[in-house]
């Protein structure tokens, strides 16, 4: 699915609903949110935080996915493609950055 897919899917999903989109702030906070539930399940991977025993395990790509959701909600919102942006920032690091990083 390409991202243009992708962000037709949820505005069609999100049509249902009244309002369609929040204010992009709310949706910034929602954001933060999803990106913390990530950055938690991380940590307690990877990292010294352990789960609680009551705490559920979470799968990493839900997680990673309520964040691609979330950014979505916020492009349609402001009628961003991100398709278009996603291709404009390749060009930019594969120009920039070609020589930035050690290559194999």
């Amino acid at each position: 699915m390409s991202l243009k897919e992708i962000q037709k899917h949820v505005d069609l999903w999100t049509s249902q609903f009244k309002p369609q989109y929040w204010q992009p702030l709310e949706i910034m906070t929602r954001l933060s949110e999803e990106v913390g539930e990530l950055a938690r399940e991380i940590n307690h991977r990877w990292g010294p935080k352990q789960k609680k025993s009551t705490e559920d395990k979470k799968e990493l790509e839900d997680e990673i996915s309520d964040v691609i959701f979330t950014l979505c909600c916020l492009a349609n919102s402001q009628g961003i493609d991100l398709e278009k942006s996603w291709n404009k920032k390749l060009k930019i690091t594969s120009e920039r950055d070609k020589n930035r990083f050690q290559k194999r």
